[in-house]
């Protein structure tokens, strides 16, 4: 740039001369000069880019006003405009550099060189924003919002910062780019070792993209790390899970690959949440039923026509078969099990609250040394939490208490009572 075109020559010249007439000493003066001069340029560069950063925010405000993306209101939140209104002073303070350290010219390439490095960084800054400004516009986007966007932008802002390192570490030694990175393949093995959960999750961070194999929101388990509830971030190198218990589960993004896990979400998708539970019933209490039994169990109004079919039926087999039916292990009968089950089924089967859609089954599990157990398996039309332990639980409460009309025992172990009571009359 041109000295005497701007005129900076004659401002400082008569700088100069004003000092020296006023006392001062060519000596002095030949300091004094340069510090005033880096002062009032300091002072330019602040007004200067205040201005900037005026203009700029007032226009993509005024713009972001007539748009229907939200990008440029992200781009004002992210600071874009602040960040790119340092640019121009940056530009003006390298210009002025040989003129305010005319007098001492050995320190123009080190200065140079800081508002170099103040470039690099500067840069830096200005594209690290507009990455958060387009992962926060596509945040809000139905269709990216359980998309892992920290990973991308973590991925980028890596490059750029080895990017970044490379040229700074060239501009401040004064070596070629080259021979920056011979001495990075040198050192390979120790980068991979430092880099290595990064890499890691880099991978797995694109694997699990595009398997969609994890989304924010979903509700996932992983008990190798103690992690049981949503996930409510996906980083580079972690998963960060907030539990039921709001406890913060963190998990490398890497072993979501190499380790199993639970993800929830096709249940919450489904729109029904499965009950799989047991009642255990003591095996000595099943039997065959009596007339007197069978006549009263038809006044369950769910079991009256299936115990009539079966009665039928049963008549006809064992009319065809010429059983004795004094000895009621001949040939078939009614059990108290067998009708509880068929009851238990009826009532799911009648249940509002019990999806109509979905798998509907009630069985015999093999018997162990707590009884036999008779299995529901069904699945709530809610997948909501409360609603759905509150539905299982009012749907034992009173399969439970109607254990006794089928003259069935719900097995229990013996408490401390029962220890006290046995061998009382």
């Amino acid at each position: 740039m041109n000295v005497t075109i701007l005129g900076y020559g004659t401002v400082f010249g008569k700088l100069n001369m004003w000092l020296i007439s006023n006392g001062f000493s060519p000596e002095n003066t030949i300091w004094i000069v340069p510090l005033l001069g880096s002062i009032i340029v300091f002072i330019v560069m602040a007004l200067l880019s205040k201005l900037l950063n005026w203009a700029l925010t007032s226009t993509f405000k005024r713009f972001s006003k007539k748009t229907v993306t939200h990008f440029d209101d992200r781009l004002v939140d992210n600071r874009v405009p602040r960040y790119v209104a340092r640019v121009i002073p940056l530009i003006l303070a390298y210009k002025l550099i040989a003129l305010i350290f005319s007098d001492f010219p050995e320190f123009i390439p080190f200065v140079k060189r800081i508002i170099a490095f103040s470039f690099i960084v500067l840069f830096v800054r200005i594209i690290r924003a507009v990455l958060h400004a387009g992962r926060d516009t596509l945040s809000d986007s139905p269709s990216y919002r359980d998309k892992p966007l920290d990973s991308y932008v973590q991925v980028a802002m890596l490059v750029l910062y080895f990017v970044a390192g490379i040229l700074i570490f060239s501009l401040l030694t004064g070596r070629s780019v080259l021979t920056f990175l011979t001495a990075m393949g040198a050192a390979s093995a120790v980068l991979l070792l430092i880099f290595r959960d990064t890499i890691l999750g880099f991978v797995a961070s694109i694997q699990i993209s595009t398997n969609d194999m994890l989304r924010v929101g979903d509700w996932i388990t992983m008990p190798k790390f103690g992690a049981d509830g949503d996930v409510i971030e996906i980083n580079l190198t972690t998963v960060k899970v907030a539990n039921w218990d709001m406890t913060i589960t963190t998990i490398p993004t890497y072993a979501l690959i190499s380790d199993s896990f639970q993800n929830w979400r096709g249940m919450q998708e489904s729109g029904g949440r499965r009950i799989k539970r047991s009642i255990l019933i003591k095996i000595n209490s099943i039997r065959y039923l009596d007339e007197a039994e069978i006549k009263e169990l038809e006044r369950i109004q769910l079991l009256k026509p299936y115990i009539e079919k079966m009665r039928e039926e049963l008549r006809v087999y064992n009319a065809a078969n010429n059983v004795d039916n004094s000895v009621m292990v001949n040939g078939r009968n009614l059990t108290n099990v067998g009708l509880f089950r068929k009851y238990v089924d009826l009532y799911l089967e009648h249940h509002d609250q019990i999806h109509r859609n979905m798998t509907r089954m009630v069985r015999q599990q093999p018997p162990n040394e707590l009884g036999l157990p008779i299995e529901l398996y069904c699945f709530t039309k809610t997948t909501k939490w409360e609603a759905y332990e509150i539905i299982m639980a009012d749907i034992f409460d009173h399969l439970l208490a109607s254990t006794k009309y089928f003259h069935v025992v719900v097995f229990e172990k013996p408490a401390a009572d029962d220890m006290r009571n046995m061998g009382k009359p």
